[in-house]
């Protein structure tokens, strides 16, 4: 069974950080692409970041490149997104995806649960 648990989502001040992870099971993740995709209050879902998991081949949506960083702990079957100089516009449910190809974009065939991240002074 396929199961992607996602952790640290919390409150942080606008400039701050905060690191998320995502511990997966049940596949060879170190076969898999990975990714990360938000959902803001109200809006439909945004794709942030995707990874591959075998050339560590790394893709950014424009909002977040150079403030995000997705990686993978292939020991650990562990996914992360470290996220740097938050703004208020980052806001929204972060959800950990196993894309449904050994590549980058849609489509997503497994979800984690949803890590709330709010970005407010």
């Amino acid at each position: 069974e396929v199961q992607l648990v996602e952790s640290g989502g919390g409150l942080v001040q606008p400039g701050g950080s905060l690191r998320l992870s995502c511990a997966a099971s049940g596949f060879t993740f170190s076969r898999s692409a990975m990714s990360w995709v938000r959902q803001a209050p109200g809006k439909g879902l945004e794709w942030v970041s995707s990874i591959v998991s075998y050339n560590r081949n790394t893709y950014y949506a424009d909002s977040v490149k150079g403030r995000f960083t997705i990686s993978t702990d292939n020991a650990k079957n562990t996914l992360y997104l470290q996220m740097n100089s938050l703004k208020a516009e980052d806001t929204a449910v972060y959800y950990c995806a196993k894309n449904a190809e050994a590549a980058p974009g849609p489509p997503y065939n497994y979800w984690g649960q949803g890590t709330q991240v709010t970005v407010s002074s």
